[in-house]
């Protein structure tokens, strides 16, 4: 079993507030400042919840893709992909556009599209993330 953690600090109202993602067990990144602005207007060098999600969705999708192709005994040589998450005030997220292109050896498009749709059923955030309504998927070929 792994665990992740992440440590937030905010102050003040939710409209007038601020926010710092302050660190994550890895190091990796932060601090990452976040404001309710952020996540509704112009997010001016700022993160906001949805972004964090739409790169963990990109990068849990990318894993389960190119783990499901070298199974299959055909890995990719890249994967690109892209998560746009949609959010509306007062609703939430209600969308989640993932498009991936893919540089894939000994794969037709009809045998990528199909890997990728097995990926965004069986990657761990898509999983998470069930009860977003809508989750599309895009998936292509690079020529």
């Amino acid at each position: 079993m792994t665990q992740r953690t992440a440590n937030v600090t905010w102050s003040g109202s939710l409209m007038d507030g601020n926010g710092t993602i302050e660190s994550v067990d890895s190091g990796a990144f932060g601090p990452l400042d976040v404001t309710w602005a952020s996540r509704t207007e112009d997010p001016r060098g700022l993160t906001s919840p949805e972004e964090l999600i739409a790169a963990a969705h990109a990068a849990c999708f990318s894993m389960a893709l190119s783990h499901g192709l070298a199974e299959a005994g055909t890995p990719p040589s890249r994967l690109d992909t892209s998560a746009t998450v949609t959010f509306v005030p007062g609703t939430g997220i209600t969308r989640i556009a993932l498009v991936v292109r893919g540089s894939v050896p000994g794969v037709d498009a009809t045998g990528f599209a199909e890997a990728a749709a097995a990926a965004k059923e069986g990657c761990p955030v898509s999983k998470a993330l069930a009860a977003v309504p809508e989750i599309t998927l895009e998936a292509s070929l690079a020529s």
